[in-house]
């Protein structure tokens, strides 16, 4: 079974990490505490008990960070299961098991009763990667972790993905949660101070793959 967090809990938004399928994976669901609509980030698997930790909520829609199969394992048992429409960037439409039935762009905004989640296109590790922000907390799929972005398959995508780390991520709030697609968090500013290091040294400008800070 699946490994389930409550990451915040307030007046206004509750939080929750499921940590899900062959890969610990994490899915993200965020509920307005006014009205009770929900939104499913990500469906690594396990869809009954995702299904099951949606129960007395709203469900609206599922978010997808990006194509991969360990985000998108339980995304067609989902999609029957709660009959809500699933939402991804258009670049990741053809390696999804189904088409999305919402393209999002960067700046576009979700509305999930009264909680609006800001969807930032944060391209890299794959080309149609999203970020959501809700409240303080970034849903950062594989485009960041800590200590770290997220894997890339060349030196352009890399470059690719400081650009969206450093332009989109790092002009958050300092104090921005930064929840993942895997493992622990991290938040804006101990993730700047470590690219900070990282950048003052000479880097090869081949450098791609699973790359870290230090």
């Amino acid at each position: 079974m699946g490994k389930i967090e409550t990451l915040a809990a307030d007046k206004r938004l509750k939080l929750t990490r499921l940590e899900l399928g062959p890969f610990g994976t994490n899915a993200y669901i965020a509920v307005c505490r006014e009205t009770g609509e929900s939104v499913l980030v990500d469906a690594p698997g396990e869809a009954d008990l995702i299904a099951a930790q949606l129960k007395g909520t709203s469900p609206r829609l599922i978010l997808i960070t990006h194509g991969h199969a360990d985000h998108t394992l339980a995304l067609e048992e989902l999609k029957e299961k709660l009959n809500i429409p699933v939402a991804s960037h258009g670049a990741e439409g053809s390696v999804l098991p189904l088409p999305p039935d919402r393209l999002l762009k960067d700046g576009d905004e979700v509305v999930c009763g009264r909680l609006i989640l800001k969807v930032l296109h944060t391209p890299g590790h794959t080309a149609g990667s999203l970020c959501f922000k809700v409240n303080g907390f970034l849903l950062a799929g594989d485009t960041i972790f800590p200590g770290g972005p997220g894997k890339t398959g060349s030196p352009a995508e890399f470059q690719q993905i400081l650009c969206s780390i450093t332009e989109k991520i790092f002009a958050l709030p300092a104090g921005t949660r930064i929840f993942p697609g895997h493992g622990s968090s991290t938040d804006v500013e101990t993730e700047q101070d470590q690219y900070r290091k990282f950048a003052s040294r000479s880097l090869n400008l081949n450098l791609y793959g699973d790359v870290t800070w230090l």
